[in-house]
């Protein structure tokens, strides 16, 4: 266990080390807990977290809120729209002036090209914990999720088959950080991960190449496959989800035209049956019904969306108690 924690920065999968990431696991199961039994655990009191958000939000701002007020201090909500940003508020200036009014800084910013630069530039000059809520490269704390649902679920993770799958979504655009925080951490656990996507629809070629040291390095391994259902065959984890051709083009429509060629890659009940019986559905929600994923798998035994939805609380206050003490 390595507990000398505080005062890091998360925003990319790899600051924290595997056996760091243990320790979250540690301490988000105690904490979990201790919620369930009710014990206070105000480990965060007087503290305050700012949440600077450029993009919507539904479980990443509660999540954040609830679990600072469950450790005893409070996190402000920040629109980029109600600060001086636009007027000429850089990232040097958020991270000097909220370093000293907070904490903690907590930032999601997606804008492809730029949000992960920006939220480094705002831990350069901060002097107080910089945590990435999500960017257009990485989405730590929902991997951090995953991986304790699957934990939770079946055990130690090493040698289980993960396909991490793009599925069509007749939405926007998502980002590409949730498939790319995937497989950086699940192969440092020694699973078996494959990326099943479009040959429009590939990922951060450096990321790949780190996915695949990370698996040599675990005993794990990666691969790449293009084909929807052979992704899903003796699977023990599906994870089928939506991102946009970000690397083939910038151009809305264009994308748009791409996706309409796959439409049938859709989970659904068929493709659950090519899997291990007792695969576990996941997604980061929100997805898009009957479109990514029917009903009847985002509804079925399988789904375990919610289980994973709810510990996104956990692992950020393990995260937040772990760094802003």
């Amino acid at each position: 266990m390595q507990t000398d924690l505080r005062g890091r920065d998360l925003i990319s999968d790899m600051d924290f080390s595997k056996e760091e990431v243990e320790t979250v696991m540690d301490v988000a199961l105690k904490l979990k807990r201790d919620r369930a039994l009710g014990v206070p655990h105000p480990l965060l009191r007087d503290k305050t977290l700012a949440m600077l958000f450029f993009f919507t939000s539904t479980r990443t701002r509660s999540s954040f809120e609830s679990g600072m007020a469950q450790l005893g201090g409070h996190a402000a909500f920040i629109d980029h729209t109600t600060t001086q940003i636009s007027h000429g508020d850089t990232a040097k200036e958020i991270g000097e002036i909220f370093g000293r009014y907070y904490d903690g800084i907590a930032i999601r910013q997606c804008d492809w090209g730029f949000g992960n630069q920006y939220i480094n530039d705002v831990a350069a000059a901060s002097r107080v914990p910089v945590l990435n809520m999500q960017c257009d490269v990485y989405h730590p704390f929902q991997i951090l999720a995953d991986l304790l649902t699957i934990i939770e679920k079946l055990g130690d993770p090493r040698g289980k088959t993960i396909n991490v799958s793009w599925a069509y979504a007749s939405s926007y655009q998502k980002p590409i950080s949730v498939p790319q925080s995937l497989i950086l951490q699940m192969t440092r656990f020694g699973m078996n991960v494959r990326l099943t996507r479009p040959p429009e629809y590939k990922l951060m070629p450096d990321i790949v190449e780190q996915a695949r040291e990370n698996a040599r390095k675990s005993g794990g391994s990666f691969e790449v496959l293009d084909d929807f259902d052979a992704g899903f065959v003796d699977a023990d984890i599906v994870y089928p989800k939506s991102w946009g051709a970000l690397l083939t083009t910038d151009d809305e429509e264009e994308s748009a035209r791409i996706g309409r060629k796959y439409t049938d890659w859709i989970a659904d009940e068929r493709r659950m049956a090519l899997a291990k019986p007792n695969a576990l559905y996941m997604h980061c929600l929100p997805a898009d019904r009957n479109i990514e994923v029917t009903d009847a798998v985002i509804d079925g035994p399988n789904s375990v969306v919610y289980d994973e939805a709810e510990n996104r609380l956990h692992v950020q206050k393990a995260v937040m108690a772990l760094t802003m003490r």
